[in-house]
């Protein structure tokens, strides 16, 4: 099988360029693509999942990825799928973002001996001289052409920047120059960046009279429709700082029935025979494949252990059996007791204000193990705790442990 019938098989691919032809060249080069990543946060997210996982499919049939920073153009911004023009950013912040997402990648993709590359379009992109780059770039490029790609259109309301209608030409030039550095023939992308992917094969065939091609993959989206990777934190982060890795396992534990069977095809490497037995489990069976979902997908952004300590805690929590040590756990001292649970609640960070620990008891929604909170100034006290452990739980399944230093 090839690596495009896997990624077919698997749920991946959306749009192609030049079907017939990637397939070909496919099976009987190993050829070099790349996919870009906007550094403008300190970790990547959730919504980088799929592309990571794209180029461990490729890598893996002996093709090499570039993983390619926007260093460049995240001081520009993407105007793909935003309401709002995107915060500028320092190279300093750009450059310590991808430092950490190579970390992070390295869980996915073999660096070593060149198998992948990790390059920085700051690189080229800060070196240009404005009148050449539009003498040799900007000819290239119909305005009315550029204004009907949808992530074009979709600022049109709030207006868009000329700042940002240079991003197109930008990221085109970055798979001209990538083409001309390292023979890089294929851009691949989430589906919001087809228009983009297209200028920029198109631009190579212009300037170099050499093919280039394009592919884009699914977004990671529920069985309706919404983004996944929200949470009531915010995104989903791959940083084990920012999402606990019990966070991140519960996340996945708790996905709806509908979309379990997309998530194990798309987010791990379990052959698609096992992908589909689990699928296909009903009713209270199915939480054997959102258990094994959680497991995996925590195995392959944590590692073995981190995805062990979150499943011993769910089975703490959950099932009466396991370890409570790995259950998110915040300290006080003895200094807190006699103060409100609420401002106890806030001061650790289990939510986010007063107020909203208050709504949450005036909803029935806050409980010490398993009994409701009904008094929004309840004293927090030792004889709350069972040998120096309190577990409070938000709602049906989010649970924190304060243990008293």
């Amino acid at each position: 099988m090839s690596v495009l019938d896997v990624l077919r098989e698997r749920g991946f691919i959306q749009q192609l360029t030049h079907e017939n032809e990637i397939e070909e060249l496919l099976d009987k080069e190993n050829i070099t693509f790349y996919i870009g990543f906007d550094p403008t946060a300190d970790s990547l997210h959730v919504g980088h999942f799929l592309g990571m996982m794209v180029m461990a499919h490729m890598q893996q049939a002996g093709h090499r990825p570039i993983c390619l920073i926007g260093g460049g153009t995240a001081m520009v911004g993407d105007p793909s799928g935003k309401a709002d023009m995107r915060k500028m950013l320092t190279a300093e912040i750009i450059n310590h973002n991808g430092e950490r997402f190579k970390r992070q990648m390295q869980r996915f993709i073999d660096f070593s001996e060149g198998k992948a590359l990790m390059l920085n379009n700051a690189d080229w992109l800060l070196k240009l001289n404005y009148v050449e780059f539009l003498r040799d770039i900007g000819v290239h490029f119909s305005v009315n052409r550029m204004l009907t790609a949808e992530c074009f259109k979709q600022r049109m309301e709030k207006g868009l920047s000329f700042l940002e209608f240079n991003y197109m030409l930008m990221q085109s030039y970055d798979f001209l120059e990538l083409n001309r550095q390292c023979n890089c023939i294929m851009q691949m992308g989430g589906d919001d960046q087809w228009s983009n992917i297209l200028y920029g094969a198109d631009l190579i065939r212009r300037k170099e009279a050499k093919p280039a091609y394009g592919l884009t993959f699914t977004l990671l989206t529920t069985s309706d429709g919404r983004k996944m990777g929200k949470t009531e934190k915010g995104a989903l982060w791959l940083d084990a700082e920012k999402t606990s890795p019990y966070d991140f396992y519960q996340y996945w534990r708790n996905v709806d029935d509908a979309d379990v069977e997309k998530c194990l095809a798309l987010l791990t490497f379990l052959p698609m025979e096992e992908v589909r037995r689990l699928g296909a489990l009903k009713d209270k069976e199915i939480n054997i494949a959102k258990k094994t979902l959680a497991f995996e997908v925590t195995k392959l952004i944590h590692g073995q252990d981190e995805a062990e300590k979150a499943e011993q805690a769910a089975k703490a929590l959950f099932g009466g059996a396991g370890n409570l040590d790995n259950v998110p756990t915040v300290s006080i001292t003895t200094d807190s007791l006699g103060t409100k649970l609420v401002d106890v609640l806030t001061s650790t960070g289990i939510v986010a204000s007063k107020s909203e620990g208050r709504r949450l008891i005036q909803q029935g929604g806050l409980y010490i193990g398993d009994t409701k909170v009904s008094d929004p100034d309840l004293l927090l006290t030792a004889t709350l705790f069972e040998n120096n452990n309190l577990l409070i739980r938000k709602g049906k399944k989010n649970y924190h442990r304060i243990v008293i230093e």
